[in-house]
Formats: structure tokens, C-alpha cells, sequence
């Protein structure tokens, strides 16, 4: 059996790139955090009949950052692709000054 080539470039920007990502992930851990309590506070109060248009607004809240989750990990792929440009672009000039 014949292995294909992968298409994807996969490069390392060291540290810095640990960095971000683990940024990224936490802000994403914390959405998520977020969310689990919004919707289950708002299941709460779904029991009790006074409480049902809060837990409509906390179910909203919940669907609305439920958004905020791939606009996180689109931010952190552009923040991480701006890193690299900038780092190839550094690493060529500091190559064509020796």
C-alpha cells in the first residue's frame, strides 16, 4: 500500500505558538463554562412557573454565545497565521542581512 503525500504544512512557531493556542483554548473552555451554566440555571427555572421568562432570556444568552465559539477558534487561527507571516517575514530579513 502507497502512502500519499499530505497536503497540509504543518509548522512550528515554538513557544510562541503554544502560547496563543493555550489562550485560545482557556477563552474557549470558559464560553463553554458559560453556556453549561446558562442552560442549566435556565432549566431550573423552568420548574417554577414565575421564573420561565428568565429562563427563556437564559436560554438565549446560551444559544447567542453558542456563536461565540467558532468566532473564538477563527480568531485564534487568524492570530496564529499573523504570527507565523510575521516570523517568516523576520526570519527572511535577518537571512538576507548575513
Amino acid at each position: 500500500m502507497m502512502k500519499t503525500p499530505s497536503t497540509e504544512l504543518d509548522v512550528d512557531l515554538g513557544k510562541q505558538h503554544i502560547v496563543i493556542q493555550r489562550r485560545y483554548e482557556a477563552l474557549g473552555a470558559f464560553n463553554d463554562l458559560l453556556i453549561a451554566i446558562w442552560f442549566l440555571v435556565g432549566s431550573f427555572f423552568f420548574l417554577n412557573d414565575s421564573l420561565v421568562e428568565s429562563g427563556t432570556w437564559l436560554f438565549i444568552v446560551g444559544s447567542a454565545q453558542l456563536i461565540i465559539k467558532p468566532l473564538i477558534k477563527l480568531i485564534g487561527l487568524v492570530h496564529v497565521g499573523r504570527t507565523f507571516e510575521a516570523n517568516t517575514s523576520t526570519s527572511s530579513d535577518q537571512t538576507t542581512r548575513a
